[in-house]
């Protein structure tokens, strides 16, 4: 099957970031995947569900609605356990603008300013959604992976909190892991890897 003939994927995300993560994790799956802005999609889908699942649904079917193309999406965010699961589903908005990465990470540094190593657990997890436009039937995928928050921030990849987000089988941040490394262990990799089984399955 030439490239061309590709039924479309769209990727419904405008962070960069996440936009290479998904190409690099679903590189296998016999779509071309695109991104919201190569749609002409120009409104952001609302986020007010009190879920991952929620949030990562309601986006997948608004996007397949309006652009009438196989559409995945994901709610994903860190869940901090002395923060009693914060900052959970406003992870990407937690100091109140979405997608400040900086602010976000100054915030969590300062609410766990004394909170003492060993009481730092915290995981990251995600709900990835998959709509088809033809019936809306929805299906999704899930991922966590377990960690520690750091006192400050190490490495230079990665996105979001991936610079305080410790990987201790690693001893490294999960900004300081490769790209590989990163795929391997990380709740988008795991998430990716069983909706890849299904597009491999729809797309054959």
């Amino acid at each position: 099957m030439s490239g061309k003939s590709l039924p479309l994927l769209a990727i419904a995300t405008r962070n960069r970031g996440k936009l290479r993560e998904f190409k690099r994790l679903l590189g296998g799956v016999p779509f071309k995947l695109t991104a919201l802005d190569d749609l002409g999609v120009d409104f952001d889908a609302e986020e007010t569900g009190d879920t991952f699942e929620l949030n990562a649904c309601s986006k997948s079917r608004d996007y397949a609605a309006a652009t009438g193309v196989l559409t995945l999406a994901d709610d994903s965010g860190l869940e901090v356990d002395a923060l009693g699961g914060a900052p959970g589903v406003y992870s990407a908005r937690y100091a109140g603008v979405h997608g400040d990465d900086e602010a976000n990470n100054d915030l969590l540094l300062a609410k766990l300013a004394n909170t003492e190593v060993g009481s730092r657990s915290a995981r990251y997890r995600i709900v990835i959604a998959l709509t088809d436009p033809a019936t809306m039937d929805t299906v999704t995928a899930e991922g966590t992976c377990e960690g520690e928050i750091g006192f400050e921030r190490r490495g230079v990849n990665g996105f979001g909190y991936d610079p305080l987000f410790y990987v201790p089988q690693h001893h490294r941040t999960m900004a300081e892991l490769t790209p590989e490394e990163k795929d391997a262990l990380s709740h988008r990799g795991i998430a990716a890897r069983k909706l890849a089984e299904i597009l491999r399955q729809w797309g054959n």
